[in-house]
């Protein structure tokens, strides 16, 4: 039992040198960036077991991101005084998922806690990907990639055009999610260490759950629908029930990783919705490799605290699309796929003429 959570020691690992680096280095501004890196991480593995494993590319995962984000950060920001004496107000008190506080101005509000937040915000999430699941999963390659684009732009819209949802401003001054005592998610510079644990044992606790799916009878369904559908099919797998199985459980990831990253930044603007977001993330699964949950993973931290350290700079959406470009032409595979070794030798072997062969 224990070797099977072996190759997740590096990674644990890994997490910790990172720390004590930037400590020993006077660097913990860099912690930051990380955090938010295995946020936006923690959905791109959840899209690689789609498209890596069920074969299905999703253009709307941007979408539900956003859903997580904005549901949790209105949610929780809200004023619900008015309504304190309707019946649903008095049944929310009663079971403990309201709190009080004070606006920016001073002002007494009345908002949903943050864990009553994140769960609704989850399951909606979740709805959705069910009802757009069912009719869409039906379409395969690019009509699948253009419902759901289709349903990412409908997402942005919506955010974008709702007075509820901050419009173009967005939704500010989203509170901290206290998880448990004193552990809190947030962007209070005293508790940098803590949010960076906290969010990278999320992202731990993720790749573990998909990878013992992987490698379940789940996976083993999944890898023959990847293979070949119909044949899978034929031999009793139940082709449409995994695949919308799985695609809701990556839709989960990504709006537990929007409510997390709102309570962190305290914050959530549009531009989680865009579509160019949704362009980014499905980049990063294939510079990974389509069916590499490590490769996602590792170039998803990579890739994400480049781009938040503004390395691309204003060209940061070209460059995505430009990966995305070069890795589909010359690497569909994935980078960490190519056998390098057998590429030089091909590369630098005499060609054989006509005559000889």
């Amino acid at each position: 039992m224990m070797k099977k959570y072996l190759p997740f020691l590096p990674l644990i690992a890994f997490v910790v040198c990172v720390h004590l680096l930037t400590s020993w280095t006077d660097t913990l501004y860099y912690l930051t960036q990380m955090t938010m890196s295995a946020y936006y991480a923690l959905l791109i593995i959840g899209l690689c077991v789609v498209m890596g494993y069920a074969g299905q590319i999703s253009l709307g995962h941007a979408g539900f991101f956003a859903i997580g984000g904005y549901l949790s950060a209105a949610l929780t920001t809200r004023n619900l005084l008015p309504f304190e004496d309707t019946v649903v107000l008095k049944m929310l008190d009663a079971l403990g998922l309201l709190m009080k506080g004070e606006d920016i101005y001073g002002e007494v509000i009345v908002v949903i806690t943050p864990w009553a937040a994140c769960i609704t915000a989850v399951c909606v999430a979740a709805l959705l990907a069910f009802l757009i699941g069912i009719p869409a999963l039906k379409l395969k390659g690019h009509y699948l990639a253009m419902a759901t684009l289709g349903f990412g732009i409908i997402i942005y819209r919506i955010v974008l055009a709702s007075e509820y949802f901050g419009e173009a401003d967005g939704i500010s001054e989203v509170p901290p999610f206290v998880l448990a005592g004193s552990f809190a998610v947030s962007g209070d510079f005293s508790e940098r260490v803590s949010n960076y644990y906290i969010a990278w044992g999320l992202l731990v606790a993720g790749i573990v759950l998909l990878r013992n799916l992987i490698d379940s009878r789940v996976g083993r369904a999944l890898r023959a629908i990847h293979g070949a559908e119909d044949a899978a099919d034929s031999m009793g797998v139940d082709t449409a029930r995994y695949k919308l199985n799985i695609f809701i459980l990556s839709a989960v990831f990504a709006a537990i990783a929007g409510v997390f990253m709102t309570h962190y930044n305290g914050s959530i603007g549009p531009s989680e919705a865009g579509v160019m977001k949704s362009v980014r993330y499905v980049a990063i699964v294939a510079v990974g490799g389509m069916a590499h949950l490590w490769g996602a993973l590792i170039m998803a931290i990579l890739l994400n605290f480049l781009s938040l350290r503004g390395v691309f700079g204003s060209y940061d959406d070209a460059v995505f699309g430009v990966i995305l470009i070069v890795i589909m032409l010359f690497a569909p595979n994935g980078l960490l796929r190519i056998n390098l070794g057998s590429r030089l030798q091909a590369y630098f072997s005499p060609k054989k003429s006509a005559e000889e062969v």
